[in-house]
């Protein structure tokens, strides 16, 4: 835990810049008929979940390089959490995988309430095999061939919701590694078929209050084809399981140049945008931190949610999904929340009236300027104000050095040997 006292001195030293770029900022955006304090209670309304995976180093399919204080077990994540929650004031929910955060509920409970927690969707596991489990995924899992390994993955799945409810989760990620490496492997339409039967077995399991969330991955474990590759087969799944399944969108699962914002467009005009994993890359599924590579896109796919923000039955649930192996997790956490807060600050500046003006008028310069404008419009005061008036930190990493909360959890933490590859 960070102690009050840490950023207490931590925020002195910095409350003076932050008043004069408050100020500078404020009569800026003043002249734009833009009024500050209104922005930062809009931004104190923002809130991105972590996920329990994402506080220890990942890794590439060839290695994996653990750093000091890794956690040991759930517990140990959440103490976590609890960091990044205390100095960003953007994180207050924590999303679980199972069965790698199995633990008693009311334990979970009890220590998320120790910072203030709640938790945010479930994230089943069928893409590895555990030391339990009869039947094996290679070959796949909610689309196996054979019925005994699909109603293995449904039942886990099931497990996963009743996990979930106890802790007050009102929702399911489903993310599947099934697909073929080789053509001529599998049937590509018998496949999908016996997808979308396992997922109405799991559809029927869900709580009136629930959702699920159909994620789609274009590659990787299967390179020839996966069973769900793109937000078509996402879309057409959420579609036949009915209202209460909805698609998830992952800023990384696309190919080179995809236009993800307007994928999220046809997606809420579809009905069926249900949530965001968080991150970014340079070829595919990086799992770098928000806004690394392509931050203008970050925003143009904020700008898209902001605009539809009055659509009827819009409710997304937004977490960060990353994991690398050469920073320190909780520091390229803070700077993800931070960062995607940046963006919905940012498109919250855009001058919609001004815009679809330009765009009725057809004039593609000013329009584009129109965005470029909010875009570039340095809102950190924004955000620092934000987090100083809600308990958190001016500048969140520096207080985390400053604090020597990795130094302290090392030296209680056994050491993590980095033997083995994979993706965590």
């Amino acid at each position: 835990m960070i102690e009050s006292s840490v950023i207490e001195a931590q925020n002195a030293k910095r409350a003076a810049d932050l008043d004069a770029d408050f100020d500078a900022l404020g009569a800026k955006l003043a002249r734009r008929g833009v009024d500050i304090n209104a922005l930062v209670e809009r931004a104190k309304t923002f809130g991105v979940a972590v996920p329990s995976w994402g506080t220890g180093t990942g890794g590439t399919r060839f290695a994996r390089f653990p750093g000091a204080g890794e956690p040991r077990d759930i517990f140990d994540k959440l103490d976590d959490c609890g960091v990044i929650q205390t100095l960003t004031q953007a994180t207050p929910t924590v999303s679980l995988h199972i069965p790698w955060d199995k633990a008693d509920p009311s334990d979970l409970l009890a220590k998320a309430a120790q910072y203030g927690l709640s938790f945010d969707a479930m994230n089943s596991n069928t893409f590895q095999d555990q030391p339990d489990q009869a039947q094996s995924y290679k070959f796949g899992s909610l689309s196996h061939t054979d019925a005994a390994t699909r109603a293995q993955a449904v039942e886990h799945n099931l497990e996963c919701i009743e996990i979930g409810q106890s802790l007050g989760s009102k929702a399911l990620t489903v993310w599947i590694g099934d697909g073929a490496n080789f053509p001529g492997q599998t049937h590509m339409g018998r496949q999908f078929e016996r997808y979308l039967a396992s997922m109405k077995e799991i559809y029927k399991g869900l709580p009136d209050d629930w959702r699920i969330f159909s994620e789609h991955k274009i590659y990787e474990p299967a390179f020839y084809s996966t069973v769900v590759q793109d937000w078509g087969s996402s879309l057409l799944t959420a579609q036949e399981l009915g209202d209460k399944a909805m698609c998830l969108v992952d800023l990384g699962h696309h190919a080179p140049n995809v236009n993800i914002e307007m994928i999220v467009s046809r997606l809420i005009h579809a009905g069926k945008l249900g949530g965001f994993h968080f991150n970014d890359s340079k070829y595919g599924d990086d799992d770098l931190d928000s806004g690394t590579i392509e931050p203008y896109r970050l925003f143009l796919v904020w700008n898209e949610l902001v605009d539809a923000e009055a659509t009827s039955g819009l409710d997304l649930a937004h977490m960060i999904d990353q994991s690398h192996n050469v920073t320190d997790p909780i520091e390229s956490l803070m700077i993800s929340a931070i960062e995607i807060q940046r963006a919905f600050v940012q498109a919250s500046l855009v001058d919609r009236d001004a815009l679809k003006g330009y765009q009725d008028d057809n004039d593609a310069l000013m329009a584009s300027a129109t965005l470029r404008g909010a875009f570039r419009t340095d809102v950190e005061p924004i955000l620092a104000r934000a987090r100083l008036e809600t308990g958190g930190a001016i500048d969140p990493i520096m207080t985390y050095r400053a604090s020597g909360y990795r130094a302290q959890v090392a030296s209680v933490r056994p050491k993590v040997s980095g033997a083995g590859g994979g993706i965590v």
